[in-house]
């Protein structure tokens, strides 16, 4: 028999370490005196422990381990789908290195610019299943890019041309998008997608996309990198409210946000103050 001391110094496993794989099942001594509580192990145990120490060093948890052990026929799949957790850890991980750079090194400014008259094909965005204390980003984009997708092959599945970057603005073009636009299952978005194409092109377009005249005019935009989050979108909203403009103002009701490969450009409509007036 080893003492833990022993035992710990073989394994390179600390006694505290030994003490708490103890606890939570993982490595249980061969004997426990019941009047000193000192554990004692078999040399059998090393390797045990020695392929603990490996899982472990993978960052699989402690419940993950003592079930790869205590499931031998599962143990691969289960380190296939914890490498699978890991390569998306790492890959998100290598996205938010690439955003801190960029914003260390150039924190984004909001420019002013023209956007010419365009076609575009617009679709609703299925709303997520979010909670109603919580919007889940990650899920409006996966599903955000899903549509873009789809519209995407459908205009080309027609002979129409994609002639532009994709955006999404806020389904509330409609009476009823709005009321829905209100509830925590929405749909809350909108995508459009520009494209070229002639007129019997754009007429055999099916049922479930609207071709519709995306007017030109004067944007605000500010482009933030990464993924969306509400952190980012506040703060593009902050930067594009507290950029100074001469005799105008923006229309946050006709708001986009254009989805680039790396990141997203937030827009607003720039209205002159003397156009609003003769609206009015």
């Amino acid at each position: 028999m080893l003492s833990i001391s022993d035992f710990s110094e073989m394994c390179c496993l600390s006694p505290q370490t030994l003490r708490f794989y103890h606890s939570e099942g993982l490595l249980v001594p061969a004997a426990v005196d019941e009047q000193t509580g000192y554990r004692s192990y078999t040399f059998d145990q090393i390797e045990r422990a020695m392929l603990i120490t490996v899982l472990r060093g993978t960052g699989m948890s402690v419940k993950l381990v003592r079930r790869a052990l205590d499931e031998p026929d599962t143990a691969n799949a289960l380190l296939q789908q914890h490498t699978l957790e890991m390569q998306r850890q790492r890959e998100a991980q290598d996205e938010a290195i690439r955003d801190a750079r960029e914003l260390l090194t150039s924190w984004p400014e909001a420019r002013v610019h023209h956007v010419p008259e365009m076609t575009v094909v617009s679709k609703l965005v299925p709303g997520p299943s979010a909670g109603p204390d919580e919007y889940d980003w990650d899920q409006a984009d996966t599903a955000m890019s899903a549509t873009v997708r789809e519209v995407i092959e459908t205009v080309r599945s027609c002979g129409a041309v994609v002639s532009g970057t994709p955006w999404r603005a806020p389904a509330i073009e409609t009476v009823e998008q709005k009321t829905r636009n209100l509830t925590t299952t929405g749909p809350h978005w909108l995508v459009k997608v520009p494209v070229t194409a002639n007129e019997d092109t754009l007429a055999a377009l099916p049922g479930d996309v609207e071709v519709q005249t995306f007017e030109a005019r004067t944007e605000l935009s500010i482009f933030v990198p990464g993924r969306s989050s509400m952190a980012k979108y506040g703060s593009a909203l902050s930067r594009l409210i507290a950029h100074p403009l001469d005799d105008a103002f923006i229309d946050f009701s006709r708001i986009r946000q254009v989805l680039h490969d790396d990141g997203v450009e937030t827009a607003v409509a720039i209205c002159r103050l003397d156009e609003a007036d003769v609206a009015g």
